[in-house]
C-alpha cells in the first residue's frame, strides 16, 4: 500500500480558497553594514462560500512572507452567515483600535461597494452585495480587523430563532408585522 506524500491531500484541499495579498509594508533595520530589509504582508483568504480568514507574516523575502500570511490566514478561518449567499443579513458596525467600519446590507445588483482592504474580505468571502463605509484609520491591518469585528456580530434569523426558544417562520412573520406598520405611517 503505497503511502500519498504528507502535502498531498493539503494542497488538494487548499484549491478551495482563494487568497488577496491586501497590504505589503517594507521595513528596514539599520546595522553597521547598512539597512536590512524586511517585509511585512497582510493576506486575506477565503472559499468564497462564506468562510474568511486574514493573516500577517514577516519575513526577509516578499514571497516567503506572503506564504506565512497565508498560512496563519487559513488558521484562523471563521464563518460569515449570508442572506441568500449574497448579502448581510443586518447592517452591522465593527472596530479595532482607531480603525471603525460600517456594513450595510443592499439589494441584488449592488455589487461591492467598499474600499480596498474590505472590498478584500468580501470578495473572498463570496458576499455579492454589500454598501461598506471606512471611518477613522485607513490602516489596513486596522481596516481589515474592524470588518471582521463586524463580520463576527453578523447574526443570521436561525440563531436568533434558537437564542430565543422561538421558529424562524414566526421571528420572520413579526419582521413582516413591523415593515407592515412602518409603511402605513
Amino acid at each position: 500500500m503505497a503511502r500519498e506524500p504528507r502535502g498531498g491531500r493539503h494542497e488538494e484541499r487548499d484549491s478551495e480558497f482563494v487568497d488577496k495579498l491586501v497590504h505589503i509594508n517594507r521595513v528596514a533595520k539599520v546595522v553597521k553594514g547598512g539597512r536590512r530589509f524586511g517585509f511585512a504582508a497582510l493576506v486575506v483568504v477565503g472559499d468564497q462560500k462564506g468562510r474568511v480568514g486574514f493573516g500577517h507574516g514577516k519575513a526577509r523575502e516578499v514571497p516567503e512572507a506572503i506564504r506565512k500570511a497565508t498560512d496563519a490566514a487559513k488558521r484562523s478561518l471563521t464563518r460569515v452567515p449570508l442572506r441568500e449567499g449574497r448579502t448581510l443579513h443586518h447592517d452591522v458596525a465593527g472596530r479595532h483600535g482607531a480603525g471603525k467600519v460600517f456594513l450595510r446590507a443592499a439589494p441584488p445588483g449592488t455589487g461591492i461597494i467598499a474600499g480596498g482592504p474590505m472590498r478584500a474580505v468580501f470578495e473572498t468571502l463570496g458576499m455579492q452585495d454589500v454598501v461598506a463605509k471606512s471611518l477613522g484609520s485607513s490602516n489596513p491591518y486596522n481596516v481589515v480587523r474592524a470588518t471582521f469585528d463586524a463580520l463576527k456580530h453578523q447574526d443570521s434569523p436561525r440563531s436568533v430563532a434558537a437564542r430565543r426558544n422561538i421558529k424562524v417562520s414566526e421571528l420572520q412573520s413579526r419582521r413582516r408585522d413591523v415593515e407592515v406598520d412602518q409603511t402605513a405611517e
